[in-house]
């Protein structure tokens, strides 16, 4: 069996901006915040996406470097109370909390009805209003009622968000980066099938992109089939340079750039 490559360590910090770290369990959480710092991760933000975990992402931003958002995935949004609406804007923009997220739209899976989803996602929207915090938006087949939502919120947002793991259509794209928001991309730049989405990169500003890795999904190649974790940004650091034909230090220095400004971490 052939040795997979070294993971690349580069002499600039990486802020890992979006991946779930109760949903790691193939390592002690200890083991995965060693393995980041190893290669260069400086913060991470873990991402809250249900009623039941916010409290957990609360927690575990007892780490130093570890930060948090509060919302609802649409996989959930039949879960969403009012008791939700009151965590979430209680907690909100507690000091280690840098968005409202993960909201928005699914309707691949169609875990949860539609028009719940929608309503849902408007009303984490205004709360993101409300606390002057940037949004941390899901879509996946939704890209015509994704913006059209986005559409009326947009210019109230002023502190925009990321659109997380970005797989839409190129008109959605040029419709959030002309509005301000900002693109994630992860380990699916690195998979054979995903032209659609290194055309998308290609056509986004440097200024506009950040780099996560969704773990404990979407791990990049060459490491496919293990378990994602913070430790593998570096490989989509390296693709972003690649497809964008600019040098790793630049997107090293942008993308932590962008992830500063979008989060304004205190």
């Amino acid at each position: 069996m052939s040795k997979k490559r070294d993971i690349p360590v580069f002499n600039y910090p990486i802020i890992e901006t979006h991946c779930h770290l109760d949903y790691l369990k193939e390592a002690e959480l200890s083991e995965v915040l060693a393995g980041a710092q190893a290669v260069g991760v400086e913060k991470i933000v873990t991402i809250a996406v249900s009623p039941d975990n916010l409290k957990t992402v609360r927690d575990l931003t007892a780490h130093d470097m570890i930060f948090g958002t509060q919302g609802v995935h649409p996989h959930d949004a039949e879960k969403f109370t009012e008791q939700t609406a009151l965590e979430i804007r209680e907690y909100g923009a507690s000091r280690k909390m840098v968005a409202i997220g993960e909201i928005g739209l699914d309707y691949f899976y169609d875990h949860a009805d539609r028009a719940i989803q929608r309503k849902v996602f408007e009303e984490q929207l205004a709360i993101a209003v409300e606390l002057d915090q940037p949004i941390v938006v899901h879509t996946r087949e939704a890209d015509a009622d994704t913006q059209a939502i986005l559409k009326n919120f947009a210019s109230h947002l002023k502190r925009k968000g990321v659109i997380h793991s970005f797989t839409s259509g190129l008109p959605l794209a040029e419709f959030c980066l002309n509005e301000g928001f900002m693109l994630g991309f992860n380990g699916i730049i690195t998979f054979n099938k995903a032209e659609n989405v290194r055309d998308v990169l290609r056509a986004t500003p440097i200024e506009q992109l950040v780099v996560e890795t969704d773990a404990p999904y979407l791990t990049p190649a060459p490491y496919r089939g293990r378990q994602n974790e913070s430790k593998y940004l570096p490989f989509i650091i390296e693709k972003i340079a690649e497809v964008k034909e600019l040098s790793v230090e630049v997107v090293l220095e942008q993308s932590y750039a962008n992830a500063q400004r979008l989060f304004h971490y205190q």
